[in-house]
């Protein structure tokens, strides 16, 4: 049996993830798993987490799909690529999904972007605008501990990153406003791996499996991890 395993990012949840675990649902046999990681999900609970709590969390959920599953990929969106690439440095996995992976973490120019695209739409449709609504929950939700778990989290996976070897696809949104296109050629360029493919999504956000291009993602996806062949 194949397993997959799909791991959301920083102060989200399992939805992050949900389009694309739906799509390969219907279209394989696959067992396929969306955990919520500590202090995460529809009410966030970060106070008092730290970054160990969400490697462990991972660890346990990849070992459970590891004894159920001959073969087993791993997905990871935002923080959770970065947890995905511990994960691939750690066990023994046969491929590696790295959504809007955040190695490098907020575009200044795409954010000012963003920020001028919340002022045209116009005072009246501020509070409804998606863009003020992502940012707002991302501000004011999130203590400052949690951010500062975030970090360290980063900085210890950066450096096992040559020592990653399965086979990868990277994919990045060119307008996202939080993880920056920087962050995907440096991925990149330091994983290991013999085998790498790197996609950009011309008109897709931080999102990836929302955006205008998540068709385009969803089949290579299916196709990377389906088949064999240089990336």
């Amino acid at each position: 049996m194949i397993g997959c395993l799909c791991i959301h990012g920083f102060t989200g949840s399992p939805g992050e993830v949900a389009p694309l675990a739906e799509y390969l649902r219907k279209r394989t046999d696959w067992m396929i798993k969306t955990p919520t990681l500590p202090g995460h999900g529809q009410r966030l609970q970060l106070k008092g987490i730290t970054y160990d709590q969400w490697f462990r969390s991972a660890e346990e959920e990849l070992q459970a799909l590891m004894e159920r599953c001959e073969t087993v990929y791993v997905v990871g969106f935002s923080m959770g690529g970065v947890i995905a690439v511990y994960l691939a440095e750690k066990y023994k996995i046969d491929k590696l999904v790295l959504l809007s992976a955040a190695f490098y973490y907020v575009n200044p120019r795409q954010l000012i972007k963003d920020i001028h695209e919340i002022i045209r739409d116009g005072w009246r449709s501020f509070r409804e605008n998606p863009l003020f609504i992502r940012y707002k929950n991302k501000i004011f939700a999130t203590p400052l501990t949690a951010i500062l778990e975030f970090r360290k989290l980063v900085n210890e996976v950066r450096p096992l990153l040559p020592r990653v070897r399965v086979p990868a696809l990277i994919v990045q949104g060119e307008k996202d406003g939080i993880v920056p296109p920087k962050s995907a050629r440096y991925l990149y360029e330091q994983i290991g791996s013999e085998k790498k493919k790197l996609l950009f999504l011309p008109d897709s956000y931080h999102h990836v499996c929302y955006g205008p291009d998540r068709h385009i993602l969803f089949m290579e996806v299916e196709n990377f991890l389906l088949e064999n062949g240089d990336y």
